[in-house]
């Protein structure tokens, strides 16, 4: 065996693996019914679903003698704003009270809760920003 039919083969799996979580990710993203939960399947299953078909893409390039690294840049802008983005939904989901709230905290009242305390609101309504 070449090493053009090892590359050949590591670029099929590479494709079977990504379309196969991105095809959980759609239909996570449209079987669940909360928006948290909906949430949960694009940014976790898409993610590894994307890069591995940019992972395939690069594997072609260097099987066919081009080097190609814009497939690595995707890559990493993808792998760190994705997790990113979903954090600020999430946050917003909790703040606009569209879902149930988080558990309230065992030591402390205030920490990762919407909990604020007494002071807190009154610099906030201090300021106008």
């Amino acid at each position: 065996m070449t090493i053009e039919i090892i590359g050949t083969y590591a670029v099929a799996i590479c494709l079977l693996i990504g379309s196969g979580f991105v095809a959980v990710g759609v239909i996570g993203l449209l079987k669940f019914n909360d928006s948290m939960t909906r949430l949960h399947a694009p940014t976790k299953v898409g993610t590894v679903g994307i890069g591995a078909l940019l992972l395939a893409s690069m594997a072609h390039s260097f099987v066919l003698g081009d080097s190609s690294i814009h497939e690595m840049l995707i890559m990493v802008f993808l792998f760190v704003t994705a997790p990113i983005s979903a954090n600020f939904i999430a946050k917003v989901n909790i703040h606009l009270r569209s879902c149930s709230a988080p558990p309230a905290p065992s030591n402390d009242i205030a920490w990762s809760t919407l909990n604020v305390s007494e002071e807190d609101r009154e610099i906030a309504k201090l300021d106008p920003s």
